[in-house]
């Protein structure tokens, strides 16, 4: 089956992400999703800076997904604001919406946070128009960052998916 992207464009920002494998994993999920590109923000590391590492995990996908580097996502998420997309943050919060109950508009923005610290400087900051989580049922109270990044990238682009 020839690669489509899905209708509507879809972006993740991986903001402060520690692990290049786990950035190697998010872009190559990106890609199988049809998701149109991936930023990079804060320190997280990529293809410009790790290449031979990332390749590990994305096995490729890093030349075939759309990607950038911001330095500040705070600007970065004016910029795509004005341009028209919605902001959606994936974190586990008071008041955040199950993501099989959330609506996307497109085009969205997706942001991915830190391993551990999450996306509390987007969301203090207000620059965002929905928040979305991923139920847990266990002890543990979050997924890895790639494993939640492929939950929740085939769940809000399912119903636009040719």
């Amino acid at each position: 089956m020839p690669a489509t992207k899905v209708t509507g464009e879809c972006s993740v920002i991986l903001h402060n992400v520690r692990s290049i494998l786990n950035v190697g994993s998010i872009i190559r999920t990106a890609d199988a999703a049809g998701w149109h590109k991936v930023w990079l923000t804060g320190y997280t590391p990529g293809p410009d800076t790790e290449p031979e590492r990332i390749h590990k995990t994305a096995l490729g996908a890093e030349h075939s997904v759309a990607w950038g580097r911001a330095r500040r996502v705070g600007d970065l998420l004016r910029r795509l604001h004005k341009r028209g997309a919605h902001i959606v943050v994936l974190e586990r919060a008071d008041g955040a919406i199950d993501y099989r109950a959330f609506r996307p508009h497109y085009p969205m923005a997706l942001v991915v946070g830190n391993e551990v610290e999450g996306t509390k400087d987007v969301t203090s900051h207000n620059l965002h128009d929905a928040v979305v989580g991923i139920p847990m049922r266990g002890v543990k109270e979050s997924l890895n960052v790639a494993v939640a990044f492929g939950v929740i990238a085939y769940e809000l682009t399912r119903s636009r998916m040719p």
